[in-house]
């Protein structure tokens, strides 16, 4: 008479466990899909700085363009502070979906007007505002994103798996920006640099319309964390969340800023700097520059959830300490093998570098979140986060052209990288392994 019963719990239990896995996945992919439009629009900016260079700026240096670009480009980086503060106190007391879903629709929206600016050579300075402003408004916006996203997916990740769970977000963010640079390669070949440069660029821009509102709808079709209702329900959440942060978590702020420097540095270094890097100094055609950048972002992008997974299995800090190892070893010999002129050469150098990001995102994301209570964690997150990026991944690419003019080394940017995967490095070995572990209450 038992046995009926046992089948009947155990089918119970199957179908639960179905359920929950559909839930995972949607949360998953529509934290992810969200996650992807947000940074194909911010790291469009980048991947066009040269072309928005000598669009936007009266200059007829195209180094000094370009150093223009950057400079615009690090300004959308000084707003992310102040977004992170403003939407990581609304997400900590009014929930996490409710922002991701308000954060979307702004950068989708700014990148779109992006789109359609007037150029130097129509308005004048005029043009150069409309940038500035533009860039602005997507910093603000951005400050709330992966912050949010990391923090979501952290509270609904099962204990054993929250490193795999994770690092999607870093999947989605390279595969992002894969899509972006494989766009413009692809424009770039069919429409050629001449036509490209004259009206193409505005292509990606547009395209991040109709993107923003699958991930807007996707995001509004969420429930909250299954943690944050909990705390919510408890009276658990706090009315000041970022002073109580600052407060009773400096400790994790601390190590999350350290934690961010190579991760801001190494991604900007790679996604924003190399294809200029490519075509200026390295004297890659810019179809040969896209092509050398877009094949490495994807294998990033392949990487990263194996990745995951060892840090759910070996823990956060191997992973991470392999990676900062990688990029202060490797950096300027990898730049050096660039300067080959191969393309092969080039691509390998990629990849070596990109193996590095991947191991140390494969097991960052969860490290990070697992800092924070919940009552603080959007919050905690943010603060840390958009200061560290901002101050050291915002000026990357304009510090690595600053390097190059300055010292005459083309090489010069591996040394910059190198200290900033030193200071992580030292962060890390300080630090507590918290793989296996609940999340904080």
């Amino acid at each position: 008479m038992t046995q009926p019963v046992e089948q009947s719990f155990t089918q119970v239990d199957m179908q639960e466990e179905t359920a929950n896995s559909r839930k995972l996945r949607k949360v998953l992919l529509a934290t992810g899909v969200g996650h992807f439009v947000e940074w194909f629009d911010f790291g469009l900016y980048g991947t066009l700085a040269a072309i928005i260079g000598l669009q936007f700026f009266q200059t007829g240096d195209p180094a000094v363009a370009l150093l223009s670009s950057f400079a615009v480009f690090g300004a959308g980086f000084i707003m992310r502070p102040l977004g992170g503060l403003y939407f990581g106190s609304l997400g900590d007391r009014v929930g996490r979906q409710k922002i991701l879903a308000t954060v979307i629709l702004l950068t989708s929206g700014a990148t779109f007007v992006m789109g359609l600016l007037p150029t130097y050579h129509q308005v004048g300075i005029t043009a150069t505002v409309l940038l500035v402003i533009t860039r602005l408004v997507q910093g603000f916006a951005a400050g709330g994103e992966s912050s949010g996203a990391t923090t979501f997916l952290a509270e609904y990740a099962p204990v054993a798996r929250r490193g795999f769970f994770t690092c999607w977000i870093d999947n989605f963010g390279f595969m992002a920006f894969v899509a972006g640079s494989g766009l413009v390669f692809l424009l770039t070949a069919l429409l050629g640099e001449g036509a490209m440069n004259d009206w193409g660029w505005r292509i990606p821009f547009l395209i991040a319309g109709p993107l923003g509102w699958v991930g807007l709808y996707l995001r509004k079709h969420l429930e909250d964390s299954p943690e944050f209702l909990a705390a919510a329900k408890q009276g658990q959440t706090q009315a000041q969340p970022l002073r109580a942060a600052v407060t009773t978590a400096w400790r994790g702020l601390l190590f999350c800023v350290g934690f961010v420097v190579i991760k801001a540095v190494g991604h900007w270094t790679l996604q924003t700097f190399m294809p200029s890097y490519l075509s200026t100094q390295m004297h890659f055609s810019k179809l040969h520059a896209y092509a050398i950048t877009t094949i490495g972002l994807f294998a990033i992008a392949v990487m990263v959830p194996f990745m995951g997974l060892l840090s759910d299995k070996f823990g956060r800090k191997p992973l991470m300490l392999a990676g900062c190892g990688g990029f202060i070893l490797f950096s300027y010999p990898a730049m050096m093998v660039m300067a080959n002129g191969d393309m092969l050469s080039a691509i390998l150098a990629m990849l070596m570098l990109g193996a590095f990001i991947a191991a140390f995102d494969g097991a960052c994301s969860a490290a990070m979140a697992e800092l924070f209570p919940t009552s603080i964690r959007y919050g905690g997150l943010s603060i840390a986060y958009n200061f560290a990026v901002a101050f050291f991944g915002g000026i990357t690419p304009w510090f690595s052209v600053w390097l190059i003019t300055s010292t005459g080394n083309p090489f010069s940017p591996a040394f910059y990288v190198m200290g900033a995967a030193l200071i992580t490095f030292l962060t890390v070995m300080r630090a507590k392994e918290t793989a296996g572990l609940p999340l904080k209450r």
